[in-house]
């Protein structure tokens, strides 16, 4: 199963350089990661839950029954079934989903919708992977707001200023969805009892130390750190809810300093606003995936 699924691939991206460095690091995973025969037992019937950062919008290929929810054969779930050679297999992450999407439809674009993504699950499934919570604390537009006041004070602190005029607003934000999340893993162990459950952090962003890199990632000097801040502050609200949920928390943020928006277009995991890799703005690329996909196999027993 392995020679073929990284085959299949190959012959999907064959004609880009992109998706080429993605295919040796997916197949990577496949190959290097995937349980030794004498190991523990794999997962029979796998279900992924999350949001874009799941999906994986923009990356190569899209499959076609995902629509809107821009669902790809490279995201992490899609890489983790393949090492583990799952034998049921079911990913219904979906691109702007929310704590909300998992137990009520999810509006999308054009007028369609995406059901409740917790009717995957049933009590035969014995994997689950979430990735979620950073649509439920705005994180794009966060991103998107502090893009635009660069522009004006690139050497300041606009974003960080916007957002605490009348207090911690971000902050009030990730407290109000730790309750959500925590709704969401009681629900994911009611329905699936015998499930183990990753909950999935996000990756490097912005650099972890130093100013940036105005204007090719247009986000003022003065506010990297406090934006950094920002998603450190949601991992570990993520890494919370997971321990008092008895579930795994999968540190994907660690593992990919070094490869932020602003490293060489082969070096980089996330893209910038604009990308230089097949993904969508402020998203993994193939190669983040593949590295959230190693993360997610070393977190299993």
């Amino acid at each position: 199963m392995t020679g073929g699924y990284c085959a299949a691939m190959q012959l999907g991206n064959v004609n880009r350089r992109a998706s080429a460095a993605a295919l040796v690091a997916a197949c990577l995973v496949v190959v290097l990661v995937r349980p030794a025969a004498a190991g523990p037992i794999a997962p029979h019937h796998y279900v992924a839950l999350g949001d874009s950062y799941t999906s994986g919008p923009g990356i190569p290929n899209q499959t076609p029954e995902s629509g809107a929810c821009r669902r790809s054969d490279h995201n992490y779930p899609h890489l983790v079934a393949a090492a583990l050679e799952i034998g049921r297999f079911t990913d219904v992450s979906c691109a702007g989903a929310t704590t909300a999407a998992m137990g009520a439809t999810q509006p999308l674009p054009g007028g369609l919708s995406n059901g409740p993504q917790l009717d995957a699950l049933a009590p035969d499934v014995d994997l689950v992977t979430l990735g979620i919570g950073g649509n439920d604390i705005g994180f794009g537009e966060i991103s998107i707001t502090c893009a635009g006041l660069s522009i004006l004070f690139p050497l300041g602190s606009p974003c960080r200023h916007h957002f605490t005029r009348h207090g911690d607003e971000v902050g009030r934000r990730i407290e109000a969805a730790a309750p959500k999340l925590a709704a969401v893993l009681a629900a994911i162990r009611a329905r699936a009892p015998a499930a183990r459950i990753l909950l999935v952090g996000y990756p490097v962003i912005l650099p972890a130390g130093g100013p940036g890199c105005w204007p090719v990632m247009p986000i003022a000097i003065g506010d990297v750190a406090w934006l950094r801040g920002v998603e450190g502050r949601l991992n570990a609200m993520l890494a919370a809810q997971a321990t008092a949920a008895g579930a795994t928390f999968v540190d994907t943020y660690t593992s990919s300093v070094g490869h932020d928006v602003c490293r060489l277009p082969w070096e980089k995991w996330v893209e910038g606003f604009v990308p230089t890799a097949p993904a969508s703005a402020v998203h993994p690329n193939a190669l983040g995936m593949a590295n959230t996909a190693r993360q997610v196999l070393a977190a299993l027993p």
